[in-house]
């Protein structure tokens, strides 16, 4: 099972405020999950305060992804909705959502990692909607790609944050 509910409220709460800070050392996780492929290679999901970090790795090879609050603030850049460098590539979309849609999608995602082994789900108090989760899936051809959902509760609407991450070293 990789459902953590969490005891700490977050410390992102808006789309806006997240931004994509590549290669640094990871933050502390306040949960995380390990996945190998077999072959030498590992990814490791983290659930942040401030949203999410994925370490991956292949023999030779390691690439670090944060998308959090801080991201800009450690010099990296405001959430690209796609960007490219060498064999990393991220896509992300922000929905504003009603707060039905919101935690109807925040059930999916929660028994998804009750489930799937392959999923982590943090779970923040406050809200059945505020939660980030994660899943990630090795390549045939080496390296990891993995998504991401970062749901924001606001009342009677919401913003739900996806990021679609490949990389291929």
């Amino acid at each position: 099972m990789s459902l953590h509910l969490l005891a700490i409220e977050p410390r992102d709460v808006s789309a806006a405020a997240l931004g994509l800070l590549l290669d640094r050392s990871a933050p502390a996780t306040l949960a995380e999950l390990r996945l190998v492929d077999g072959r030498g290679g590992s990814v490791t999901l983290g659930v942040l305060g401030a949203s999410h970090v994925v370490t991956a790795a292949v023999p030779g090879a390691r690439l670090t992804e944060e998308v959090s609050c801080d991201a800009v603030g450690a010099g990296g850049d405001p959430l690209p909705r796609s960007t490219r460098s060498g064999g990393y590539e991220l896509t992300s979309a922000v929905t504003a959502t009603g707060r039905a849609e919101l935690d109807a999608t925040a059930d999916r995602l929660r028994a998804l990692a009750d489930t799937d082994a392959a999923w982590l789900c943090g779970a923040f108090p406050g809200s059945v909607g505020a939660l980030t989760a994660m899943t990630a899936q090795p390549l045939t051809a080496g390296g990891w790609a993995w998504q991401t959902w970062h749901l924001y509760p606001a009342g009677n609407t919401g913003e739900v944050v996806t990021t679609r991450s490949r990389w291929t070293p």
